[in-house]
């Protein structure tokens, strides 16, 4: 894939997750994909997301920073949401919160086949 064809992928990726078009998501992410050196699956990757939006009604996945170096595209997602509960063990609990998540995926045969993923949990703990 060419840097603009995964750029394209990307944002097309992030229309599926803020859509909630979970049937969607085999056309943009690999059968076998790993997060964080874990093999996980489409199953477990997409458990995850429902998981993310079940904590999280109005998350919404905005790119800040995008870097693209084929196969390789780097973001800055930012998060500014109201989580009902707790969020990675902080008892946020209905509060509003901005945050950041900075990742890298790597792309193989036009599809996501690992991603590696920082969240910037102390930002949330600064707010509560």
């Amino acid at each position: 894939m060419t840097r603009d064809d995964i750029l394209s992928a990307y944002r097309l990726y992030l229309a599926c997750l803020n859509a909630r078009d979970w049937e969607a998501l085999p056309r943009f992410v690999a059968r076998d994909v790993t997060r964080n050196a874990a093999q996980i699956g489409l199953t477990g990757y997409r458990a995850m997301l429902e998981g993310d939006v079940q904590a999280i009604p109005d998350l919404a996945f905005t790119a800040a920073h995008l870097a693209c170096d084929p196969p390789l595209i780097a973001a800055r997602l930012v998060f500014d949401c109201t989580p009902v509960g707790q969020l990675f063990g902080l008892p946020v609990n209905g509060r509003k919160v901005r945050f950041a998540e900075n990742v890298f995926y790597e792309y193989r045969d036009g599809k996501i086949a690992h991603v590696w993923s920082v969240i910037d949990k102390a930002a949330i703990e600064a707010q509560l």
